[in-house]
């Protein structure tokens, strides 16, 4: 199963690769929902490789995810993998320049069933494929949204 969405963004494409890289950011947010998240190496500099361990409840039942940087050419594209039992998902950004200070980013989700039970799961997720798809989309219109926000504060604060 698929999702894609495009966003144009307000920002050099330099400034958005690098605000996709701030994965603290991302880990906070995903502790504040109540996840657990662990990095597994300690590399400061984001690439291939990196990873994460996650658990969290999602429909009543602890989930374990482990997450991996699988593809990084910076400022261009990045993707990651996660597997947990019976689930194989990627997501990539794929980031283009449309002008000095705009940039669209294109963000894919593929989740692949590895199990009769995430079989049924994501025949069950198709079924409501297309409010999924909006919620998809709201969300990465939001972080970019976020991202622009950042970038004018930031960009104000730097000048000044």
């Amino acid at each position: 199963m698929k999702f894609s969405t495009k966003e144009d963004i307000e920002a050099p494409i330099d400034v958005v690769f690098e605000m996709l890289c701030d994965f603290e950011v991302f880990e906070r947010a995903a502790m504040r929902r109540g996840a657990e998240v662990q990095r597994l190496e300690t590399s400061k500099e984001p690439g291939i490789g990196m990873t994460w361990h996650a658990s969290f409840d999602l429909r009543g039942k602890r989930r374990e995810l482990d997450l991996e940087i699988v593809e990084f050419d910076q400022p261009n594209d990045m993707a990651l993998e996660s597997t947990s039992p019976g689930m194989l998902s990627r997501t990539s950004f794929e980031l283009m320049a449309l002008s000095r200070n705009q940039t669209r980013v294109v963000v894919n989700l593929e989740l692949k069933p590895l199990t009769l039970s995430a079989r049924l799961l994501v025949q069950s997720l198709k079924l409501a494929k297309a409010s999924l798809s909006k919620r998809f989309g709201k969300r990465v219109a939001e972080y970019a949204r976020s991202m622009e926000e950042r970038y004018v504060r930031e960009a104000g604060s730097s000048s000044a």
